[in-house]
């Protein structure tokens, strides 16, 4: 059996993997350490699987519960240092995506990688999506033949979009903007799905929407005067698990879950565009804005022998479909329908179909599901050269950035 510890008491971690690993996989894996700087929040995960141990120290953790993998679950920031030292400890590490936000943490963590001998997985869970994965298979198939070129564009809506100005990823210091930590799935999945490696990216990106775009806000949804009036008020605190998870932690850190949206202090961006040359030609033209009135992607990936087209919502009037479709037009004329079942659960299936993955060792993975540490450096490159783009107006080489680690 596998021991596991925790790095980070999120909610992502509480929800993926402590309580999955305690309910559902007790039979493989056992979770033998919590660790983060909010003792309330570790606490709260303790209590809820088990009463595993809680440490606000994370090599006391290591040292005490000698764990195999440690899977790090903490703000994106920190994903590098907690990944390092857990290997220089002699562990494993399973990270939340994105690996990391620059390339200085990425090439660390590769660099560790490669002198200790152990391994880093990235939880891409949107690669085991069934309609994703439908995608994967028709193109290894060369239904469309040589892949030429990819249009992709993802729109999050006002409920969904609105959150990550709310929480800590508003700060680019913190989540490295929409374009590495929401973007990483996107990129990863499109590196996945024509097997290249992404060489020269351009970029454009602004915040238009959110940030101080009107003069009534306050800090915090909980004690804005505007709330009677603010179309992007969220009461939290009514949320049980919200309520004693976050409000009732706040005292520790100062971390406060509702924020306001239209905040000064707000320097990501919720408008974006990126187009990506990769090393067998493939261009890439990728777009995110972050306040749509629907949530949800479509793609168009044209070949040498036709083109394929595919959508996926997550809100608004589409979601009630019961069967999403892919359209594959050839050369002779034809359209050739493909019908998917959506399927329930997290990340419709994807949460589930990873944790097995995971906790179960030795599963077959024809299509390679799982990922590794290239693939979660090269699914953040593409971002972390995006942020440069626009920044400084320029094209950026991947070579330039990672030189020869990966």
């Amino acid at each position: 059996m596998k021991r596991y510890a925790l790095a980070g008491a999120s909610s992502r971690g509480f929800h993926m993997y402590a309580l999955p690993i305690v309910e559902k996989f007790k039979d493989y894996a056992k979770l033998v350490g919590i660790f983060d700087i909010n003792k309330k929040r570790a606490e709260y995960i303790s209590t809820h699987c088990g009463g595993v141990p809680v440490f606000e120290d994370f090599d006391r953790m290591i040292e005490e519960t000698k764990p195999d993998c440690v899977i790090v679950t903490t703000i994106d920031r920190y994903h590098h240092e907690y990944a390092i030292r857990a290997m220089n400890a002699g562990c494993d590490v399973i990270v939340e995506k994105p690996m990391t936000i620059d390339e200085e943490k990425c090439k660390a963590m590769l660099e560790t990688e490669k002198k200790t001998g152990k391994k880093i997985t990235v939880t891409f869970n949107y690669r085991f999506n069934p309609y994703v994965t439908r995608i994967k298979e028709l193109l290894k198939e060369r239904v469309i033949g040589e892949i030429l070129s990819v249009d992709f564009e993802w729109f999050l809506d006002t409920r969904h979009g609105a959150d990550y100005f709310r929480r800590w990823h508003r700060r680019k210091e913190n989540s490295g903007g929409l374009l590495v930590h929401k973007a990483t799935h996107h990129f990863d999945v499109i590196n996945w799905w024509i097997e290249e490696v992404p060489e020269i990216i351009y970029a454009f990106g602004s915040r238009r929407f959110y940030g101080p775009t009107r003069e009534e806000r306050g800090e915090r949804c909980l004690t804005c005067k505007y709330k009677g009036s603010c179309e992007f008020f969220v009461d939290y605190s009514k949320d049980p698990f919200m309520k004693e998870f976050y409000f009732e932690a706040e005292h520790i850190d100062g971390y406060y879950r509702d924020r306001c949206v239209f905040s000064p202090e707000i320097d990501i961006e919720d408008t974006m565009s990126v187009n990506v040359k990769y090393s067998k030609g493939t261009i890439l033209t990728y777009s995110l804005v972050a306040y749509s009135p629907y949530e949800g992607w479509r793609i168009s990936i044209n070949g040498t022998e036709g083109r394929m087209e595919g959508e996926e919502f997550h809100s608004g009037h589409y979601v009630r479909e019961p069967n999403q479709y892919i359209k594959v037009f050839n050369r002779k004329n034809e359209i050739i329908t493909y019908e998917i079942q959506k399927v329930l659960g997290g990340h419709w299936g994807a949460d589930e179909r990873l944790q097995r993955m995971l906790f179960i060792e030795n599963l077959p993975d024809p299509l390679g599901h799982m990922a590794d540490s290239k693939a979660g450096a090269m699914s953040i490159i593409i971002g972390i050269s995006a942020n440069k783009s626009i920044a400084t107006g320029s094209a950026i080489r991947v070579k330039e950035l990672l030189g020869g680690v990966v």
